[in-house]
């Protein structure tokens, strides 16, 4: 019958697809990216476990007080004890530790190299009998938890300030081929009092795009909902640059509020989800949800790309740019924004 057959374009669009599909969603090219990631980062690691410092921490450092402390580790403050030169030393336990997941954290640091926006890594490991340790520079003002205030959040400012260092971090990482996969407030080191400028930090959950996971716990605020689901492939969901687009959306939220949009991203068993996905679904002001009250339309425009449920709609990171500037709280002058 006629108009029935596939032009020759529409044809290579449909075959594209298909393909995309077999990808769990990934083009060619994003695959080539990822997989170029992952066999540079297997290179460094295998370099670098040849090259560790068979050293205890004590002998080379002088301890000077904790930087932070983790579930797999702690950060440290030292000084070098002959040149007397200030640095971070990040220390695992080796119980809880393979040296595999040492080198692939210290490595993905090094992979990165210098970034304004993200705590540089010095090429120095060093394995212990207890313990394995890597050096970076100090961040001395803590983490971005301590910055923010229950139900107010940042001043704007300071929150605009924040998205837009976070957002370059996270451009960085993307474009070498890799994803964070853990991005909140614990893991933002600021380096003054005023909240001015901050780095990323802690690279132990990153991986090359295209990595299968699964998901191994109960969804979180800064889980993608696309985590939540049954995975397109039978060894988990290939990771993709829009979960770290996500969680910087929920992270943007609680600079401006102070508090979570939610307690995971599933309609049926969280309520403000479900009216978040409502307001959404509707786009009438009738159905904004309650915790949403205090944000501009530029901030929600902002937070409704970043927080798209559909992971190929969702906006990049890079999306904040275009919102710099603009008032995202109510009653905002712009002295506040810029302040």
């Amino acid at each position: 019958m006629p108009g029935t057959r596939l032009t020759e374009e529409q044809a290579e669009v449909e075959e594209a697809k298909v393909a995309d599909e077999d990808l769990g969603g990934l083009t060619r090219e994003e695959l080539r990216q990822g997989q170029e990631a992952a066999l540079a980062l297997e290179d460094m690691m295998a370099l670098s476990a040849q090259t560790l410092v068979q050293a205890e921490v004590e002998e080379l450092y002088q301890p000077v007080r904790p930087l932070g402390q983790g579930r797999y580790g702690r950060v440290l403050l030292v000084t070098h004890r002959q040149k007397g030169t200030s640095l971070a030393l990040k220390q695992l336990p080796k119980p809880s530790t393979t040296l595999r997941s040492f080198l692939h954290e210290f490595c993905v640091g090094l992979c990165l190299g210098a970034h304004a926006a993200i705590v540089t890594a010095y090429g120095i490991a060093i394995e212990s009998v207890g313990s394995y340790s890597f050096l970076c520079e100090p961040v001395l003002h803590g983490d971005l938890i301590a910055f923010i205030e229950p139900k107010v959040g940042l001043p704007p400012g300071a929150a605009q300030r924040c998205a837009e260092q976070l957002a370059s971090a996270l451009e960085h990482v993307h474009a070498r081929g890799l994803v964070y996969r853990d991005l909140k407030p614990e893991n933002v080191l600021v380096c003054d009092a005023r909240c001015r400028r901050v780095k990323l930090a802690d690279f132990g959950h990153t991986r090359p795009r295209g990595t299968l996971l699964r998901l191994t716990g109960p969804p979180i605020p800064y889980t993608a909902p696309e985590l939540c689901e049954p995975p397109p492939l039978p060894d988990g969901l290939p990771i993709q640059p829009a979960l770290d687009a996500w969680a910087l959306g929920v992270l943007l939220f609680c600079l401006l509020t102070g508090y979570f949009p939610w307690d995971q991203p599933l309609p049926t068993a969280d309520p403000f989800f479900e009216d978040f996905v409502v307001w959404r679904a509707s786009g009438l002001p009738e159905d904004r949800p309650q915790p949403w009250g205090g944000l501009t339309p530029a901030a929600d425009a902002l937070l409704w790309e970043l927080l798209d449920p559909r992971p190929r709609s969702r906006g990049s990171v890079s999306r904040v740019r275009a919102y710099l500037g603009q008032p995202w709280k109510q009653q905002e002058g712009a002295e506040a924004v810029g302040e």
